[in-house]
């Protein structure tokens, strides 16, 4: 049997989304347990390795501690204020204004970090810093 690997990461995602995996439970009895990441931050019109390999460390962590029992928040937040310059060079080439860039930026940490790489993520709860 050949390995598909956009037959079996589509299977996984739609599983882990339909089922809500990573999602913590506000009315569990187990005892709370919170991780919190660096903010992935914008670099340019794309992602890198770079953006997930940040999350590797907590996610491993965030899934240990859930395997010890205990109800897991790991939720996700964006750096919208990284490398300024860059991002507004970015944004003119795109034609795109703050707001736009800003979420086409999330959404593609989003994309990435919590679908393809399957992070466990809670994106219920997000924040970013443009919103602090």
């Amino acid at each position: 049997m050949k390995y598909n690997p956009n037959e079996i990461e589509a299977k996984w995602q739609k599983y882990w989304a339909e089922h809500k995996t990573f999602a913590a439970k506000n009315d569990s009895d187990k005892p709370k347990h919170y991780v919190l990441d660096m903010f992935p931050y914008p670099s340019g019109a794309g992602l890198h390795v770079g953006h997930p390999l940040g999350y590797i460390a907590s996610d491993v962590y965030s899934r240990y501690k859930r395997h010890q029992g205990f109800n897991v928040l790991h939720p996700m937040g964006y750096d919208s204020f990284g490398m300024r310059i860059s991002a507004y060079a970015e944004r003119l080439l795109q034609g795109l204004n703050d707001i736009d860039w800003s979420e086409s930026i999330k959404e593609s940490q989003r994309n990435w970090i919590g679908k393809s790489v399957g992070a466990m993520v809670d994106f219920r709860l997000q924040n970013s810093e443009s919103s602090i």
